[in-house]
């Protein structure tokens, strides 16, 4: 029975200094990248060291590791934490603590009043692209002509140079009215030759009915040589 006590303490201690022992190796992991600015990493090692083994050595070092990093608040809260859990502090080194505390409250201070002092953003309205202008067409009865188009203005045949009747291009002009284009082929075949036909013909018969009415005389009774009306 006393044999299986010893080999039970012997294990157990054993344990132990294989915790130990990598304790110490992720202590100083931790110490190596506090040194070299990398203090999140740090930070981060020593948050699972103390959380493993509540050691408030360790609230010291996370206290550091937030003062490296800038954050007022988390500093001053591991600061006084290990203040408060350490039993083994000397006067020289609470009053370094204590020090580092005061640096982080006026760094809170500093931060407060830069964010007070600053304007607030005010977020930039996308500027919207401008349609392009649309082109109104010209009134009824104009057309856009370019120059020369018509006999007469400049740029035409026969123009002359210089002139003061001058058209620039592009400017609205009437559009001319079409001739009338008469439909070839002989007289006969006009309506209008038939109209002027009919017309003579009536007017002839109308003549002829008036002038036919109005000098008929009686006949002449046998052996008178002249007749009265």
């Amino acid at each position: 029975m006393l044999g299986l006590v010893i080999v039970a303490v012997l294990g157990m201690s054993g344990v132990a200094r294989a915790d130990k022992a990598a304790d110490k190796a992720t202590e100083k992991k931790a110490v190596e990248n506090f040194a070299a600015g990398r203090y999140d990493e740090s930070l981060e090692l020593f948050a699972k060291l103390y959380a493993e083994t509540l050691n408030p050595v360790y609230l010291r070092n996370i206290g550091r590791c937030q003062q490296k990093l800038r954050h007022p608040d988390k500093a001053i809260d591991a600061f006084k934490d290990y203040l408060a859990k350490g039993k083994k502090i000397s006067a020289d080194e609470r009053a370094e603590i204590n020090g580092y505390i005061k640096e982080m409250e006026a760094l809170r201070e500093e931060q407060s009043a830069k964010q007070q002092a600053a304007p607030p953003v005010t977020p930039v309205t996308p500027v919207q692209p401008i349609p392009p202008p649309q082109t109104e067409g010209p009134p009824p009865g104009y057309t856009a002509q370019p120059a020369g188009a018509y006999p007469g203005t400049q740029g035409a045949p026969g123009y002359p140079p210089g002139a003061d009747q001058q058209q620039p291009s592009g400017t609205l002009v009437a559009q001319p009215s079409q001739p009338l284009r008469e439909s070839s082929g002989p007289i006969y075949s006009k309506w209008w030759f038939w109209t002027i036909v009919g017309a003579v013909v009536i007017g002839g018969v109308v003549t002829a009915v008036a002038l036919s009415s109005g000098t008929s005389k009686p006949d002449c009774p046998a052996g008178v040589i002249l007749c009265g009306p």
